[in-house]
């Protein structure tokens, strides 16, 4: 049973691990695209 709960604690976490990885570099990459458009923004004005 011991087994059962360390695997299922590690497909967990690398679960989690990968979500948060993911989110974060799409999340970097939403924000310099947000930046990019603002910062053209700001030149046309």
């Amino acid at each position: 049973m011991t087994t059962f709960w360390l695997l299922l604690t590690l497909a967990a976490l690398l679960w989690y691990g990968s979500v948060t990885i993911y989110v974060s570099i799409k999340g970097a990459s939403d924000i310099r695209e947000m930046l990019a458009r603002l910062k053209r923004r700001d030149r046309n004005d």
